[in-house]
């Protein structure tokens, strides 16, 4: 692989609420110094819903050297309002491009499930229902892939009134992009045991496309059974009116090195299969807290995709300045690119 990256989290915006409360410049530097030389990362996805906390969580990965992809996230936004924020990102990363090093922006990410007017459903959960639908007409996911289209060919001209570098889109596989206007082809890409048998053969004909592959997601939750639904680890959630994370559905096993395994796993067909750029999903997911004293269900971080495991009330002991420790799935992240 060319670059090898992380998701960084800056927080996801939905409404009034972010999923991660506690931003300061000390700490965002500290943790990509980790990325970089711990993790031994040459490239970081920073991603969320407001500009300026992406804008300084790229400017410090730039400044350490790591290739930046400037990645808003946006979630039940509008169309007039993903293009407002689109373009507000697009000026922010072409200030950045002229600090030197690479940055390349995303477009979005996986907008027919985490918007409105794409897929029939006014919740991702209704869309994700419609999708796991038996019966769900083969019509309306073509239909969903032509709007995603036609609106990826309003934000690729806004962004590129006033961005100058390379660009991309972060899809899924259901959206049929046409790659046409974007550098980089690129999915978030999870294997379930439903397509456990074709995933190598998948990520071989997106890499004949031509076009340089870039794998925006992939990961595991951290519980026992992850690895088989993909990306599908959060349904184990039950959430609350805020729509911030309560519990859990029930009890489940911790299972660090099924998580950790399957990383490694995905990092080798990707590795094999051609890919240039792959970030694993993610850092650290900041309200789904490891509670290790609490009842099992308490524990959110199970069903995290983070590689390390976020406290509310201490420090780690790795790190004794961070509040987190890192899973089997940091070790596993660090010797793979260690070793390749």
């Amino acid at each position: 692989m060319r670059a090898k990256g992380i998701t960084y989290d800056t927080g996801f915006v939905r409404g009034e609420s972010v999923s991660r409360e506690r931003f300061d410049p000390v700490t965002v530097e500290r943790e990509l110094r980790v990325i970089r030389d711990d993790l031994h990362c040459t490239a970081v996805r920073v991603t969320g819903g407001d500009p300026e906390r992406i804008e300084r969580a790229a400017r410090c990965a730039l400044a350490l050297g790591l290739e930046v992809w400037f990645s808003p996230y946006p979630l039940e936004l509008t169309a007039d309002e993903m293009l407002a924020l689109f373009a507000d990102c697009a000026r922010r990363a072409e200030r950045l491009r002229g600090l030197g090093g690479e940055v390349v922006l995303v477009t979005g990410a996986e907008l027919s499930l985490m918007n409105k007017g794409f897929l029939p459903g006014d919740s991702i959960d209704e869309r994700v229902a419609f999708l796991l639908s038996p019966d769900r007409p083969a019509e309306r996911i073509a239909e969903a892939g032509a709007r995603v289209n036609e609106f990826l060919g309003r934000a690729v001209a806004v962004v590129r009134e006033h961005f100058h570098g390379r660009i991309t889109y972060a899809s899924v596989p259901l959206e049929q992009v046409d790659w046409t206007p974007f550098d980089f082809l690129s999915v978030d890409l999870y294997r379930s045991a439903e397509i456990a048998d074709v995933f190598a053969a998948g990520v071989r004909r997106l890499v004949d496309q031509g076009k340089p592959v870039a794998i925006t997601e992939f990961g595991s939750a951290t519980f026992r059974g992850a690895g088989d639904v993909g990306a599908r680890g959060l349904e184990i959630v039950e959430y609350g009116e805020g729509h911030g994370p309560l519990r859990l559905n029930g009890e489940h096993a911790r299972d660090e090195a099924g998580q950790a395994a399957y990383v490694r796993e995905l990092l080798e067909a990707f590795d094999a299969g051609g890919v240039d750029t792959t970030f694993v999903f993610v850092f650290a997911l900041h309200d789904h807290v490891h509670r290790p004293d609490a009842d099992p269900r308490e524990d959110l971080d199970l069903a995290s995709y983070g590689i390390v495991k976020v406290f509310e009330d201490r420090k780690g002991d790795t790190y004794p300045d961070l509040d987190w420790e890192p899973k089997e799935a940091f070790g596993a992240v660090a010797a793979y690119h260690r070793e390749h």
